[in-house]
C-alpha cells in the first residue's frame, strides 16, 4: 500500500507541478508509458511501481477495482495541493474555483440583496445559446465558500446557487503539449462539437476543418484534446478517425492549466458550440453533480443537440461521473480489442453505448501517435457516428445508432458501436 500511495503521489505531483523529474518519465510526446497496461496521455495513475522511477524499465501492474478510489482521493488531492491559490475542495473532496460562487439566472433584485450583505459581483453573462445568465460572486473577506453558499441560499431559496466544480479529462491529465494549436479557419455550421483541452497540429488534420476557442484563456495544444480529436476527424497514411475530413469546432476550457475546466467555462463552452451549430457534443471530462452543468445539458436536450459524454476510469466503485449521468447524455464506456468492457470503466446512473477505448492509437500535437486508453476515447467514437448518422432529430439519430449497435457480454449499454473505428498501433508501427 506504502509504495501504491509513494507511486501515486510521485507521479501526480511531477505532473501538476511541471517539475523537470516530469522528463524522466514523459517523452516529447507528453505522455507516460506503463499507465494501465498501455501508454496514453499523462494523469491517473492506475497500478504500483515494479520498478525504480529512473524513466528506463518503470512498469505500472494494474490496480484492483478496489483500489481505484482511493486513488481518485489521491490524485484530486494532489490537484488542490498543486494549486490553492486557484482551488478549494466541496465537502466531498472535489476540486472547485476558490472563491467563486454560481449563481444561476440570478435576478437584480436577489444580486442587490447579496451585494449589500457583502457579496461582491465578481462577473455576470447571458450565455447566447443556451438561455441562462451566469453570475459569479465573490463571498465576504474570511467566509469559507462552502459557508457563504449556504447563507445565499437560505436568504433566497428559490434562485440555484452553486459552487465552481472543476473537471478532469475522463482518461489523463491534462498533459499541456507543445507546438501551436490546430488552426483551419471558420467551421461554422460543423456537425461535431468538443469540450476539452486544445487541439494541436498534426498531419491528421491537414484535411479537416478545425476552429478553436479558448474559454480559459487562448487554446493551447493538450494531448488529451488533440488524441480525442484525431479520433473524431483525423486521417493520415494507416491512421483514420470516424469520420475524417469533418469540419470540428474545438472549446478550450483549460487552456493549458489543471486548474481550470470549471462548469462556468464549460457551459459557456456549450452555449457558443450551439450558437455554432454544432449537431453532436463530445465532453470527455468527469467530475460530480452541478447544478450549472446540469442546466447547459438540459439547453442543449432543449436545442434538440446531442451531448455524449465519457463515464469515467476511476473503477465502478468511485462515485458516478458527470455529465454522463445526466438525463438526457448519452453515455459511453469503453471496450478492449476483444470487446470486453475495460476493467476501470466507471459506473454512470445509465449507461448508452460500449465503443474502443483501448487497443487503439491517436494523434500525439505536433505530430506522431501513442496508444490511447480509456473511456474518453471511447466517446468519440460514438460522438462521430451520431455525426455521420445525423437525421436532422436527436431522436431518429440515435435510433439509427441502437440499430447498428452489437450485443456484447458485459456492461456495454445497448451494445457495442464503432467497433472497428479504432487504428491498432500495430498499423502504425505501434507496440
Amino acid at each position: 500500500m506504502m509504495r501504491r500511495a509513494m507511486a501515486v503521489a510521485l507521479a501526480g505531483s511531477m505532473l501538476l507541478a511541471g517539475t523537470p523529474a516530469l522528463a524522466q518519465l514523459l517523452g516529447g510526446n507528453g505522455t507516460l508509458r506503463g499507465l494501465l497496461g498501455a501508454s496514453g496521455p499523462v494523469g491517473t495513475v492506475v497500478g504500483e511501481i515494479d520498478a525504480p522511477l529512473d524513466g528506463i524499465g518503470t512498469t505500472l501492474r494494474m490496480a484492483s477495482t478496489e483500489d481505484m478510489p482511493s486513488l481518485r482521493r489521491d490524485r484530486l488531492r494532489l490537484l488542490l495541493r498543486a494549486n490553492r491559490a486557484a482551488l478549494d475542495a466541496d465537502d466531498a473532496g472535489n476540486p472547485v474555483r476558490r472563491d467563486e460562487i454560481v449563481a444561476i439566472d440570478l435576478s437584480p433584485e436577489a444580486l442587490k440583496h447579496a451585494q449589500a450583505t457583502g457579496f461582491v459581483l465578481a462577473r455576470q453573462e447571458a450565455i447566447e445559446g443556451l438561455g441562462l445568465s451566469v453570475t459569479i460572486l465573490t463571498p465576504p473577506k474570511n467566509l469559507r465558500t462552502r459557508k457563504a453558499i449556504e447563507i445565499l441560499r437560505k436568504a433566497d431559496p428559490q434562485i440555484r446557487y452553486t459552487l465552481d466544480h472543476v473537471y478532469e479529462p475522463a482518461a489523463a491529465g491534462l498533459a499541456p503539449a507543445p507546438g501551436p494549436a490546430a488552426t483551419g479557419g471558420s467551421a461554422a455550421g460543423a456537425t461535431i462539437g468538443l469540450i476539452d483541452g486544445g487541439v494541436g497540429n498534426h498531419p491528421a488534420f491537414a484535411g479537416a476543418t478545425i476552429e478553436q476557442r479558448g474559454f480559459a484563456g487562448p487554446p493551447r495544444p493538450s494531448g488529451h484534446g488533440t488524441a480525442v480529436a484525431s479520433l473524431m476527424v483525423g486521417q493520415a497514411g494507416a491512421f483514420h478517425g470516424v469520420a475524417p475530413g469533418t469540419a470540428l469546432l474545438v472549446a478550450d476550457v483549460y487552456g493549458g492549466a489543471a486548474a481550470n475546466g470549471s462548469a462556468e467555462a464549460i457551459v459557456r463552452a456549450m452555449g457558443w458550440l450551439a450558437v455554432k451549430g454544432a449537431r453532436v457534443i463530445n465532453i470527455s471530462l468527469v467530475g460530480p453533480p452541478n447544478s450549472l452543468l446540469e442546466a447547459g445539458v438540459a439547453a442543449l436536450t432543449r436545442k434538440n443537440i446531442l451531448v455524449v459524454a465519457a463515464v469515467g476510469n476511476d473503477g465502478p466503485a468511485a462515485p458516478p461521473q458527470f455529465p454522463a449521468s445526466y438525463p438526457g447524455v448519452v453515455a459511453v464506456t469503453g471496450v478492449d480489442g476483444r470487446g470486453k468492457p475495460l476493467i476501470e470503466a466507471g459506473k454512470p446512473l445509465h449507461l448508452d453505448f460500449a465503443a474502443p477505448g483501448a487497443d487503439m492509437a491517436g494523434a500525439i500535437s505536433g505530430g506522431g501517435w501513442e496508444v490511447v486508453r480509456g473511456t474518453s476515447f471511447a466517446a468519440p467514437l460514438v460522438s462521430a457516428r451520431l455525426a455521420q448518422l445525423d437525421h436532422g432529430n436527436a431522436a431518429r439519430t440515435l435510433a439509427a445508432l441502437v440499430a447498428e449497435a452489437k450485443p456484447a457480454v458485459g456492461k456495454t449499454g445497448r451494445g457495442i458501436v464503432c467497433g472497428n473505428c479504432a487504428t491498432p498501433p500495430s498499423a502504425l508501427g505501434l507496440k
